[in-house]
């Protein structure tokens, strides 16, 4: 229901009174799977505090990835959205869920589903498209993410983010996600630290990233063995490397496969055995980037110029693209032991 608001100004949209999140848990019996990495956030406080890094959600839609019991369902409810879409894959919080649908009328729609198929395309209203040098749009993504679809998950979504579809075919639409801390320093991380990899260019050079707060592991039940980290992102309007999001992970993911050693030696992996040590002397020479860095300390701008440099050899050459290095170490594997089971040739057969 609405509160009664003065003359002139919006009513404040307020949940009528609830049972508690733990009651929630009781009432239906709900247990946090441990196989599906879940844990429940109780504390409303720290739920509307996450609530808020998204921004301001008065009369926007939002989608609710995972809201399991309905913790920051409630908070994002009680910031005043026009419209909550919720995605839950666990069938046992739906009735949960169904209660804070009734509570909010007209505001709430629960769909059982997991959200790595879920098609976003139609997810919201046609009205809401923005133009992506525009401002984004009044939609936003927030979900405390289970540890094992996260990582996935913000891949899938930043590929998504290259292609200007799924949720961003709005617009640039925002997402503010909780990951495991270690995950969102990788996010985040800068060049010269230790913790930079695949994740960080893939992310940064699509999206503004702001690490916002860490929330201990003991506010969570059950306890995960790690502290929790919310972080949210705003597309950029340019990408910061302008080639198709497989072709920039391929070189990134080459060039931190082997990431204690000098950045040449991960490189090499984008070219097949015949003529390999040549080729890739090319894309550093032409790229102008050192041999030696090891593949944390190189920049945003190094990896563009990779990423350019091996685009143009592709053109040249068709078929490097489609070149995979570890199907080319099985099959240098499988053929080394055909040799090496075949039976000795004898003298005369030798002769012959």
């Amino acid at each position: 229901f609405c509160l009664m608001a003065a003359p002139g100004k919006v009513a404040a949209f307020r949940l009528p009174p609830l049972p508690t999140i733990g009651e929630i848990i009781k009432l239906f019996r709900l247990k946090a799977q441990k196989q599906l990495s879940q844990n429940f956030l109780l504390d409303l406080r720290l739920t509307d505090k996450i609530v808020r890094q998204a921004g301001e959600l008065e009369n926007t839609h939002v989608c609710e990835v995972g809201p399991g019991p309905g913790g920051i369902t409630r908070s994002i409810l009680s910031a005043g959205v026009e419209q909550l879409l919720l995605i839950e894959k666990d069938p046992r919080f739906i009735p949960g869920l169904q209660i804070l649908s009734e509570a909010a009328p007209g505001k709430v729609h629960i769909v059982h589903g997991d959200i790595l198929t879920y098609k976003m395309e139609k997810a919201f209203p046609k009205h809401l498209k923005k133009n992506w040098e525009d401002e984004p749009p009044d939609i936003h993504i927030i979900g405390n993410l289970p540890f094992s679809v996260s990582t996935p998950l913000i891949i899938k979504w930043l590929e998504n983010v290259s292609k200007k579809d799924g949720p961003f075919i709005y617009g640039r639409t925002q997402m503010t996600l909780t990951f495991q801390k270690e995950v969102a320093e990788r996010l985040i991380a800068n060049p010269g630290v230790n913790q930079r990899s695949r994740l960080s260019i893939m992310a940064q050079h699509l999206c503004t990233v702001k690490n916002c707060f860490v929330i201990p592991g003991e506010a969570f039940v059950p306890k995960p063995e790690v502290d929790v980290a919310v972080v949210h992102f705003t597309p950029l309007v340019q990408p910061k490397i302008q080639q198709p999001f497989k072709l920039v992970e391929k070189v990134v993911r080459s060039v931190f496969q082997f990431r204690r050693k000098y950045c040449f030696r991960g490189l090499e992996t984008l070219f097949p055995q015949d003529g390999r040590l040549k080729r890739t002397e090319q894309l550093m020479m032409t790229a102008n980037v050192d041999p030696t860095l090891r593949p944390y300390q190189l920049s945003m701008s190094q990896f563009r110029s990779l990423c350019d440099t091996y685009s143009k050899m592709c053109d040249e050459d068709p078929s490097l693209f489609a070149y995979n290095y570890r199907e080319e170490l099985k099959q240098n594997k499988k053929t080394r032991n055909l040799l090496k089971n075949q039976p000795e040739q004898t003298e005369e057969e030798y002769q012959l």
